[in-house]
């Protein structure tokens, strides 16, 4: 089944069984107010406001979550040029003598090598093409930590930010733990604001024209649930 009919037919399900828990609700207060008894009554009264007031907090907590949502776009990491977006503000420790690693960035005869404990932010600009002048759509703003002595492994931290279309003013969590040295890097949206508030999903990630001293393009896919 495809994953868009799914989330679909879930949504539908989920929003079924709450109206069904609410005719039930709203059925067990009516018989009890039917006592006449002030007591009952009350009672009555406050199980109708408590549940009218759950179902309310449960419809806008998923109102901005477009589910089976998917976003495609091009970050911008540049460490250099005229304008860098992206900057080392914590160098790590010295690569250990027993660590060297032929992978890319870990090297330390790398001219610019990535160390265990970087931390490095980012403000980089989110496009709908890969090409510098595409038109932007948001900003990716967080921070990542080196947290392998091999390769380069980080622990991502990020706030997609969106500026432009349908989900402007949105944004999305992202958190994760990301190997560049993988062709595809699979990171966990947590949550989101806006439109995006609750949301629930991955976001898949791809070097595009990439290099770990300079920076590079990056693609991104998002796809929430």
């Amino acid at each position: 089944m495809p994953p868009a009919l799914y989330n679909h037919i879930h949504n539908l399900t989920e929003r079924r069984h709450d109206e069904l828990n609410f005719c039930f609700i709203f059925f067990i207060a009516k018989q009890a107010m039917a006592a006449s008894t002030i007591p009952t009554v009350l009672l009555a009264s406050a199980i109708l406001v408590a549940a009218a007031t759950y179902f309310r907090h449960d419809t806008r907590s998923s109102s901005g979550l477009t589910a089976g949502t998917h976003l495609h776009f091009y970050m911008h990491d540049q460490y250099t040029g005229e304008n860098p977006t992206a900057a080392l503000i914590v160098p790590g420790r010295p690569p250990l003598s027993n660590s060297s690693s032929t992978t890319t960035g870990s090297s330390d005869a790398d001219p610019a090598p990535r160390r265990f404990g970087d931390v490095a932010v980012m403000n980089n600009a989110l496009t709908e093409g890969p090409e510098r002048g595409s038109p932007r759509v948001g900003t990716a703003q967080g921070f990542t930590v080196r947290v392998a002595d091999r390769g380069s492994v980080n622990a991502l931290s990020m706030h997609l930010v969106m500026e432009a279309g349908e989900h402007a003013g949105s944004s999305l969590v992202v958190s994760g733990r990301v190997d560049t040295d993988l062709a595809v890097r699979e990171s966990v949206i947590v949550g989101g604001t806006g439109r995006f508030r609750g949301a629930r999903g991955y976001a898949l990630s791809r070097s595009f024209d990439y290099d770990l001293a300079k920076g590079g393009v990056v693609e991104i896919d998002v796809y929430l649930y």
